[in-house]
Parts: structure tokens; C-alpha cells; sequence
């Protein structure tokens, strides 16, 4: 009887041996998220897997967020820094979109032309300036030329006859993810392009907004987080706001009272939130100037909405490379078990985990390839949204009775979604039980 046993026992452990089998996963190249990037003039803003694309509604709170809300203005209400009417006119920052064949000219770097990005720039004499003509204040100057698809802006530009005087300038390819050289300035302080970071009208009145939103802050921190190369303070507090901190609308917020226009501007403060792009007055909101805005209507709603509703948000865990905008947007398939065993005619299953990274808004399409005839293979769900858990159903069609050797299958399965793709494996053993326990219990 012991011997029966100990043959028992070496018989499952065997057969637990066999069985092992780890399930792998292969990410293909090119992921992205399944939401379009915003455009402008037939150019994306941006890939879509940019930063500045994906929703940040689902990362964790940030260490430090209670600090930076306290520095800001926990009770400082929001302010729109654009719209219809001030001074005569529109305001906020201006942008202009040239052709192709926009003509090149001269720019003369008046400060910090070591960290700029070397003329000639396709920005007309007369292209508008922030603040207007006369302006004293950051005279912004953004232009994006069609075809090329590059955006060209200049801090504190003057017209001087024959070209532009700016103290700092930079160019950036929206069909790229390519960051500036760390601890370089641009046309904002925190080295980033400012027009992926505008309010516009067109794009409120389209229902959406898709992208985070420029903001500014009255103190902040020496100190640069991604995707921001450059800081513009001198001190060390760490209770101030470094540039390029997120932030978002808090989830809890009710925002449905409000008129629909704002609506989308506050749905995307909570999804896609706000980036601290420059020093400047408390929860000031930047966007393009233009005569259809409702100044009373944005100015009376976004003062409701104070420091207190926001929250800093940690997007360390998108960051694919501290060079890069790119933001990590994939899934993960988990199979379990690997590997099972079942007698010849039975069904067994196997359960398939999808989590995502917070970047990842697409669905995924799963398949399972059956290895043989004889097995048959369903799939609970064959298109899924992460997270969630499906199952596999195997279910052999071996006649049931006397057996010869037991086969071993392989079962390939393959996920697919937002430019993604995962494999797994998973194993079944037809026949295994019958073939080698009757002879281990003969002893």
C-alpha cells in the first residue's frame, strides 16, 4: 500500500511537471490610444500616444498635491485668461495657420537664443501678437505652417521691418513626440509649445476637447517634471508647484448645471486636466481670443470652481522616455491557468485578465486559433474593454472510451487593440489521466 502511494505521488508531481507551462506576452511596436489627436489646419496636434493627448483621469493622486493646491489658492477661483472683449477686442493668445509656401523670415534672438531653435520661421510681419501691436506684456507669437505640419512660436516678438527681435523661440514637429533639449526654455517657461494648450472656440462648439489645458501659477518651484524641460524660479520650496505638474477636476465635482459650452471645457479639466506652463496669476485658464466667446458666461462659471475642487496628479508611470512626450498606452493579457488536463471528451476552461494603462482607451479584439479538429474553442467575449476578465472554453470531441497516448495541444491566443498586439499560450492534455494513472495504481 505504501508503495501504491509513494507511486501516486510521484505520478502527480510528474504530471504537475508536465503541465508547467508559462504564458508569454509580446508587445508589437506602435501603440497608441484609440481617440483621434486634436488637429488643426489637416495637422495632428501631436501623435495621439502624445502627453498632452491622453486622459489623466484614472492616475493617482499626487504625494504633494494638498501643498501645491495650498500654494496656488486652495480657495482662489478659476479665472478664463481669453475671450471676447477686453480693451476693445478679443483676447487671450493668438495663433495663425500659414501655408506651405509661407515665406521665411529672419529672427533675431534678442536673450536667450542659446536655448532657441535657429531661424528663419514662416511668421508673416503682421501675424498677431498676444496683447496686441502695442503690447508690453509676453507678445506670444504662435504660427503653424501647413504641410510641414510644424509649430513655430516666439516669446516677446517684435516686428523690426525686416524680420522678428524675440527674446526666445521654438519649433516644434506636430508629427513627432521629440521633446526639447532638457532645461531649455521655449516660447512658455516650462519649455512646451503653447498652442496644444489653448481654449478655442471651434473646438467647444464641436462638443470636445481632447487635450490637456495651459495654465499658470503665481509660485513656483525650481524644479521641471516631465514632459516640461525648464523651470523659471529660484526657489527650493517644495510645498510650490514644479513646471509641468498635472493637474485635474476632481471626479466628485457636478459639473451638469452648468451651460453646455462649459460643460466640455470643464469634462475635459477632469479628463485630460491641466499643465503649469508658466508663472503667472493663480488658476489663470489660457485660450485663443475670439469675438464669439461669452465673456460673462465663462467668467461667472469658472469662478465657481476653486483651488479646492482640483487635485495634482502623479504621470510619472506614462512615461516611456524622459525625452519623449510619448505616453504609455497598452494592455496586458494574463492567462490562467497555463496548462490543464482532462480526460478525452470533456471541457475545461482557462480565464483571460486585460488590465490597461491609463493612456489606453481602445477596445481589444481577442482570438483563440484551435490547434486540432477535435477541439473546439469559444471565447466568452471576443471584443473587451480593460479592464476585465473572459473565459476560454475548451471542449475536446475525442470519442469517450480505451485511449492510445495522450496528446498534448497548444492553444495560441492573440489580443489586438490600439495599435497593440499581445500573444499568449495556453496548453491542454487529452488523455493523460487514463493513460498514466491505471498503470502507476497496477503496482
Amino acid at each position: 500500500m505504501k508503495i501504491k502511494r509513494y507511486a501516486l505521488t510521484m505520478c502527480v508531481a510528474l504530471a504537475a511537471t508536465l503541465l508547467f507551462v508559462v504564458a508569454m506576452t509580446q508587445a508589437a511596436p506602435g501603440s497608441s490610444p484609440a481617440s483621434s489627436p486634436p488637429t488643426l489646419g489637416g495637422c495632428p496636434m501631436f501623435p495621439a500616444d502624445n502627453i498632452w493627448n491622453v486622459p489623466i483621469d484614472t492616475l493617482p493622486v499626487d504625494a504633494n498635491s494638498d501643498a501645491y493646491i495650498n500654494t496656488i489658492g486652495r480657495s482662489t477661483g478659476l479665472h478664463p485668461d481669453f475671450g471676447a472683449n477686453w480693451n476693445g477686442g478679443p483676447f487671450g493668445i493668438p495663433y495663425l495657420i500659414v501655408p506651405s509656401n509661407q515665406p521665411l523670415e529672419p529672427i533675431n534672438f534678442t536673450a536667450y537664443g542659446d536655448e532657441s531653435d535657429p531661424g528663419p520661421y514662416p511668421i508673416p510681419l503682421n501675424a498677431p501678437i498676444e496683447g496686441g501691436a502695442s503690447s508690453d506684456g509676453d507678445r506670444h507669437v504662435l504660427v503653424m505652417r501647413q504641410g510641414e505640419c510644424k509649430l513655430y512660436e516666439l516669446y516677446r516678438a517684435f516686428p523690426n521691418g525686416a524680420g522678428w527681435d524675440a527674446d526666445s523661440g521654438a519649433v516644434f514637429d506636430f508629427n513627432s513626440n521629440a521633446l526639447r533639449p532638457d532645461t531649455w526654455t521655449s516660447a512658455d517657461a516650462a519649455g512646451l509649445p503653447i498652442l496644444p494648450g489653448l481654449v478655442t472656440y471651434d473646438e467647444v462648439a464641436s462638443g470636445e476637447i481632447n487635450h490637456a489645458l495651459r495654465f499658470t501659477a503665481n509660485l513656483t518651484q525650481k524644479m521641471h517634471v516631465w514632459p516640461a524641460r525648464h523651470d523659471a524660479s529660484s526657489s527650493t520650496d517644495l510645498a510650490r508647484p514644479p513646471m509641468g505638474q498635472r493637474f485635474r477636476l476632481k471626479a466628485s465635482v457636478d459639473i451638469s448645471t452648468y451651460p453646455a459650452p462649459v460643460q466640455v471645457i470643464f469634462r475635459a479639466f477632469k479628463t485630460y486636466g491641466l499643465i503649469l506652463a508658466d508663472n503667472g496669476s493663480n488658476w489663470y485658464i489660457s485660450g485663443a481670443p475670439d469675438a464669439r466667446w461669452d465673456d460673462d458666461m465663462l467668467v461667472s462659471a469658472f469662478r465657481t470652481l476653486t483651488g479646492d475642487d482640483f487635485e495634482a496628479v502623479d504621470v510619472s508611470s506614462l512615461m516611456v522616455n524622459p525625452n519623449s512626450g510619448q505616453a504609455l498606452s497598452d494592455f496586458t493579457l494574463d492567462v490562467q491557468p497555463a496548462s490543464r488536463a482532462i480526460d478525452a471528451g470533456r471541457v475545461t476552461t482557462y480565464q483571460l485578465r486585460f488590465e490597461k494603462s491609463a493612456a489606453f482607451s481602445s477596445v481589444v479584439t481577442v482570438t483563440a486559433s484551435s490547434p486540432s479538429p477535435s477541439l473546439t474553442l469559444e471565447l466568452s467575449n471576443a471584443i473587451v474593454t480593460p479592464p476585465i476578465t473572459i473565459t476560454l472554453t475548451v471542449t475536446d470531441t475525442h470519442p469517450i472510451g480505451p485511449q492510445g497516448p495522450a496528446i498534448w495541444y497548444s492553444i495560441p491566443i492573440t489580443a489586438t487593440g490600439g495599435g497593440v498586439t499581445h500573444y499568449a499560450e495556453v496548453s491542454v492534455l487529452i488523455g493523460g489521466l487514463r493513460v498514466y494513472l491505471p498503470l502507476v495504481l497496477k503496482e
